[in-house]
């Protein structure tokens, strides 16, 4: 299955969609650290109470309509396109990645399969698309011990929650994650 993602990003960046430059700026660098870090710890907080209060349920329910609220918000504050990706989204309309996303995502698949911890797998550089220069930066979201209701082996959830993944997400790839594994990542994009 990787191999047609390898393909589809080279295909689409060899089409000049997008090309790698140079390293960004150190204060463009810091931005996007900093804006990623808030999504995260937003994200993680709002879904740690709903799993407290009402367990994976509630989760699915903030996932679905909580964090792109946050997404949003974040992106708004720091003029960016702030929010997350997966190689095996739940909700392809949202979390699918560009080509240059994927590629990267795949290259946090490697570092992790080659044995590098996906806490603090980072990448980030200055791309040069039709539509201008940007700073992208993309920061690895490792699976974590309770994401396991949602996105661990179908058959170790409940039926409560493979139906409302079910009914919400007809097209959900995003289960039979294993933990510390890379579950997506965070993704930060703004023009220069």
């Amino acid at each position: 299955m990787k191999s047609i993602w390898v393909f589809l990003a080279a295909g689409l960046l060899a089409s000049g969609q997008a090309c790698a430059a140079d390293e960004p700026p150190k204060a463009a660098l810091d931005e996007a650290r900093k804006a990623s870090g808030e999504l995260v710890a937003s994200v993680r907080s709002e879904l740690l109470k709903a799993i407290e209060a009402s367990g994976p349920l509630r989760a699915i329910v903030v996932c679905k309509y909580t964090v792109p609220e946050i997404a949003s918000a974040m992106s708004r504050k720091y003029g960016a396109r702030i929010t997350r990706v997966s190689l095996m989204p739940r909700n392809p309309a949202l979390g699918w990645g560009d080509a240059w996303e994927q590629k990267v995502m795949m290259d946090f698949d490697e570092r992790a399969d080659r044995g590098e911890k996906v806490e603090g797998m980072e990448h980030s550089a200055v791309v040069n698309e039709p539509a201008g220069k940007f700073i992208r930066y993309m920061r690895a979201l490792p699976t974590m011990p309770v994401c396991m209701g949602c996105h661990g082996a179908p058959d170790q959830m409940t039926e409560a929650v493979r139906s409302q993944i079910a009914h919400d997400y007809p097209h959900d790839r995003a289960m039979g994650v294993a933990v510390g594994k890379v579950r997506g990542a965070v993704t930060f994009k703004k023009p220069l």
